[in-house]
């Protein structure tokens, strides 16, 4: 057989498929597939042990697509493969159909399942994650091949990056996460194609610099022809007889490869996202099958490949306990004084409830970026029991959390741990990890002004904002896009933990660095969209979240001293249930305060929302910090500062209600 012909004439057909589903579509990226032909022939008919037939096997090799644009040609092998699609993740194998050659011509269409760039939630299961901003997808990988170590399980995770791409700087945090971790299961292969966007990629981005930047790294790098079938055949053998030790280093591919290979008339600058049409197209296809010609003139009739099947899967261990009361844990850990002493940091209890938890369900796995000693992350990793499933980082939080998305699409549930205001150096990877459908949760701990001395450079304070935006909306399960959580003591952040471990979707909690009093019991039952009335007045309603729900206490007795009775509400979740909040404030005569330790658009933006669609008549004020902080020597220095104490509370409530 020649395997040579064979591929070139597969490559071949899929290049005339790409072109033509992105003419038909009126848009897509027909040269950076037609750059990728060979490479993916040979992966996906060949090199990968996966199955058509059951796509998302526990066992299979994967491939992620990082350079999300070439898509079409990954497109076209599947159909011609006839592999299963349909039913979004966790769906039934049972329930997909075949993807056909005639599915291509829907391309991007709004009731396709092929979007323009990878997309899971559309029933693609070939693919882990949404890989259209670019820079991401080798953390997803990475967070694949970690899984699979944890789970000792025998796989690959092919992940395909563009020489453009490789300059994003999420790539080096990778890059260093694949070698911290000794990832030889994740192969780094570069689509060398010379071209980005606008113009040529610059020699920063050379074959040659971005061969020697890997090997820098540390790794072991291949450059070969990426049209050549025998070279990329030996060099991704190379990768699957070095991944069968542990102790060889990881490996790189540098693939050169011609953007618009086959077909002259579109090579180069000025095709990227124009897919030739009419005359164009056939002069292109024509071009294609002139190559046919030449290169597959030893191809026998006899001549096909074999896709090796993935090893048979082992059952996993997918079980849910329950989380065990917070006092019975703190005895179990020695720490009653705590209990007796009434107080605790909202982290801490975070901490201790991933450590509970942990021993729960294996699919568990804590990831940190290096503040695991702030977070109490660490709480979890030196149990060496649950060691084996905390992932450290480093200081790589976009890594972290595309890594989570990768471990998430492998059936773990991932906890990522860093400070709050770090968490917003990875907003697009967040975005794109929702947009995957991944069941993420994410805790930013020292949240909001009360971290005081450390300044605004340490306080997260748009973030609830930010991640306000996904609870508007509606993720493929029907759920909101995201849940906000923020819990006022300690019992709260442990029970709401379990909480998020139980939950299948993302959810984002904020914890803080002090000391907080103790409101709650093991009585007390917390819930996703839910909140807790803490008193019961006639007057105003004031409606508070994290820290601010003990300055809002405070208030209510200075109210009280003035002969205003107050409500005060628990907002501890964000969305909330809207008619039962509201039902809640028109008991109070329809007068509400909204108050928060952050920037504006948050907690009294929902409030006022749902204020708005209910079409009833309401008075409302919302505090929330509204200039940028500076440091403090206490939380109190920053309340004043921000004009957030007990007193301007009750100042506002006064004022609210007109009483002189």
């Amino acid at each position: 057989m020649s395997f040579e012909a064979v591929v070139h004439a597969q490559a071949i057909e899929l290049d005339r498929l790409s072109l033509q589903m992105t003419s038909d579509a009126g848009a897509g990226h027909p040269t950076t597939a037609l750059s990728l032909g060979h490479i993916v022939t040979t992966l996906m008919f060949s090199a990968m042990r996966w199955s058509p037939d059951y796509p998302d096997y526990p066992t299979s090799d994967r491939l992620v697509l990082s350079e999300g644009h070439a898509v079409p040609i990954v497109y076209a092998a599947a159909a011609k493969l006839g592999m299963m699609v349909g039913t979004p993740p966790g769906g039934s194998n049972e329930d997909r159909r075949r993807l056909t050659i005639d599915d291509l011509s829907t391309l991007r269409a709004a009731d396709s399942l092929l979007d323009g760039h990878p997309n899971p939630i559309e029933g693609m299961p070939l693919f882990d994650a949404a890989t259209g901003s670019l820079g991401q997808g080798l953390s997803v990988a990475a967070g694949l091949g970690k899984a699979a170590r944890v789970d000792g399980i025998d796989k690959l995770i092919y992940c395909i990056i563009g020489d453009g791409e490789f300059r994003e700087g999420q790539i080096a945090e990778a890059i260093d996460f694949i070698m911290d971790h000794k990832l030889n299961n994740v192969l780094t292969l570069v689509n060398a194609n010379q071209y980005g966007q606008a113009d040529r990629v610059s020699e920063q981005q050379s074959a040659e610099r971005t061969a020697a930047k890997l090997e820098a790294a540390g790794m072991h790098v291949m450059t070969i022809d990426g049209h050549a079938p025998d070279e990329i055949k030996a060099a991704l053998d190379t990768f699957r007889a070095r991944a069968a030790d542990d102790k060889n280093a990881p490996m790189a591919i540098v693939a050169k490869t011609v953007k618009g290979w086959g077909c002259p008339s579109i090579q180069g600058g000025g095709w990227h996202g124009k897919p030739p049409a009419g005359e164009a197209l056939e002069r292109a296809l024509a071009e294609l099958d002139e190559r046919l010609r030449e290169l597959s003139t030893s191809l026998d009739s006899s001549d096909h490949f074999e896709i090796e099947p993935p090893p048979a899967a082992e059952a996993q261990d997918m079980s849910m306990g329950e989380l065990p009361p917070f006092a019975d844990t703190m005895k179990a850990l020695d720490m009653e004084s705590v209990l007796h002493a009434g107080k605790l940091a909202t982290r801490k209890a975070y901490g201790i409830a991933l450590r509970a938890m942990g021993h729960q369900t294996n699919r568990l796995v804590v990831l940190d970026a290096d503040v695991s000693n702030s977070t109490f992350a660490e709480t979890f990793a030196k149990d060496a029991a649950l060691a084996p499933r905390f992932v450290e980082c480093k200081i790589g939080e976009q890594n972290m959390i595309s890594v989570a998305a990768g471990m998430s699409a492998a059936g773990k549930i991932p906890f990522c741990s860093t400070f709050a205001k770090f968490v917003t150096r990875a907003y697009d990877q967040l975005e794109m990890a929702i947009n995957s459908g991944a069941n993420i949760k994410v805790v930013g701990s020292h949240a909001g002004i009360t971290l005081a001395s450390d300044g605004p450079s340490q306080m997260s304070l748009p973030d609830v904002a930010w991640f306000r935006a996904f609870t508007t909306m509606r993720d493929h399960r029907g759920n909101p896009g995201c849940y906000i959580l923020q819990p006022a003591d300690a019992y709260a952040a442990y029970a709401l933990t379990g909480v998020m471990a139980e939950y299948e979707g993302a959810c984002y909690m904020r914890t803080l660095r002090n000391d907080t009093e103790f409101l709650y019991s093991d009585d007390h039952v917390f819930n996703l969209g839910g909140f807790e009335t803490l008193t019961e007045g006639r007057d105003v309603c004031l409606i508070a979240c994290g820290a601010m729900v003990h300055e809002a206490n405070k208030a209510v007795d200075l109210l009280d001293k003035a002969g205003v009775s107050a409500t005060l509400i628990d907002a501890y979740s964000l969305p909330f249930d809207e008619e039962k909040l509201l039902d809640v404030i028109n008991e109070n005569g329809g007068f509400a305060i909204t108050i928060e330790d952050n920037y504006g658009g948050a907690l009294g933006s929902a409030v006022a929302d749902a204020m708005t669609a209910s079409g009833d008549a309401f008075s409302l004020e919302q505090m929330h910090v509204r200039k940028i902080p500076k440091s403090g020597r206490t939380a109190q220095d920053l309340l004043e500062m921000c004009g957030l104490t007990a007193e301007d509370i009750h100042k506002k409530a006064m004022t609210l209600l007109q009483v002189v």
